[in-house]
């Protein structure tokens, strides 16, 4: 049986313009990302970090009909996950970017969850413990 190149992520497509959001399958189970190019940089920031366990599509659909988004993103990347990966991992992937975004000042701005509450029973700052547990 062969191995999968990852675990979590089975296709993803990056920075793709928001026009394209319908070819994405509807069914498809993951993680998106909402982007605002920055022609002159060349850069893509961080608007926006969403999951569906049911499908990406609509999610993308309805983030451009809102009032509060459909202006501040141009591009979208989608991280579909494996068929196998639960609903519950799905959440984890999500908290875990959200956490790591939670202090930027663009991407943090559309996101309610500041951060993912599991991760705090797992933090541990000091460092110097590490080598004890």
């Amino acid at each position: 049986m062969p191995v999968a190149p990852t675990r979590w992520i089975k296709r993803l497509a990056e920075f793709r313009p928001k026009e394209e959001a319908d070819l994405v399958p509807g069914s498809t189970r993951g993680i998106y990302v909402l982007f605002r190019h920055r022609r002159l940089k060349g850069a893509y920031d961080v608007v926006y970090v969403g999951l569906s366990t049911t499908g990406i599509r609509p999610r993308l659909r309805s983030h451009r009909r809102s009032r509060t988004k459909a202006a501040l993103w141009s591009h979208f990347s989608v991280f579909e996950v494996w068929d196998n990966v639960s609903e519950a991992e799905i959440s984890e992937l999500e908290g875990l970017f959200r956490h790591i975004y939670r202090h930027d000042s663009k991407a943090n701005r559309l996101n309610k969850q500041r951060t993912h509450r599991p991760l705090r029973k797992v933090r541990l700052n000091e460092l110097t413990s590490w080598g004890q547990t």
